[in-house]
């Protein structure tokens, strides 16, 4: 079963048919949202909102132990994060999708391990390569399918927040390689990679980040409702033409 993890812009799924919603209840709290369960282009799903239905959950707040465990334990298979960020990269235009193939986090004093009970044995994961390979090709064929263009590849800097960055802050990440920059990547990434669960992310450039271009004096946050509501109308498309791997895609329809 596929698993969605829908971030800003992205609190509810109405592509997404849905049969039933499930409160989870989890070692870890709660998560964020109601699990809501149904038919997503011909094949099972189950969607919940990161930041909660009424987007009122920052990033740092975020129980991403909770979230992921709570996917695991309703049978997910995969899982989709969708996560708006700030373009970087040189190119990179709001509205623009990106299927990042790393991640490097910036955060601090988030809950980023399962392994963290006392005697419990120490616990360490690759995450050499932090997204799934088979899982990121087929968002890269579904984009292709529905014929919506998406960055094959990227580098996803993952702060603190919740504020936004700093135009020094966002040279660094430059410097350090990053091509766009979000607040929810990590530790999903490697919460996932714990439990075993193939974990891939579609990125949404929301806006130019601190310092670029339109965004040189300051973020104009008038203009990313619009850019968030159209893009995110590309990303359900997407989301519906997917087909895990091992799936045969004739099983599925848009």
């Amino acid at each position: 079963m596929l698993a969605i993890i829908g971030g800003s812009g992205l609190s509810q799924l109405s592509n997404l048919d849905v049969m039933s919603r499930e409160i989870a209840r989890t070692p870890y709290g709660e998560p964020s949202s109601v699990l809501a369960f149904g038919r997503l282009g011909g094949q099972e799903a189950v969607f919940l909102a990161r930041h909660g239905h009424q987007h009122t959950i920052p990033p740092h707040k975020v129980n991403y132990r909770a979230n992921i465990w709570a996917l695991r334990d309703v049978g997910a298979t995969h899982i989709v994060s969708v996560a708006s960020v700030g373009g970087i990269l040189v190119g990179l235009l709001p509205g623009d999708l990106v299927i990042p193939h790393q991640v490097m986090d910036y955060t601090w004093g988030r809950a980023a391990t399962f392994f963290e009970d006392e005697g419990d044995p120490v616990a360490h994961i690759d995450l050499t390569e932090p997204y799934d390979a088979r899982l990121r090709q087929s968002l890269l064929e579904a984009a292709k399918a529905a014929a919506i263009p998406a960055r094959d590849g990227g580098v996803y800097a993952v702060t603190q927040g919740p504020r936004l960055e700093t135009a020094a802050e966002v040279n660094r990440l430059e410097r350090d390689g990053a091509d766009v920059v979000g607040m929810t990547g990590m530790p999903e990434a490697a919460l996932a990679r714990e439990l075993k669960i193939p974990y891939a992310v579609i990125n949404l450039v929301a806006n130019h980040a601190a310092g670029r271009n339109d965004s040189r004096q300051g973020i104009i946050f008038d203009k990313l409702e619009a850019v968030l509501q159209e893009a995110m109308e590309k990303v359900r498309v997407i989301l519906a033409h997917v087909s895990l791997p091992g799936e045969d895609s004739s099983d599925h329809k848009s």
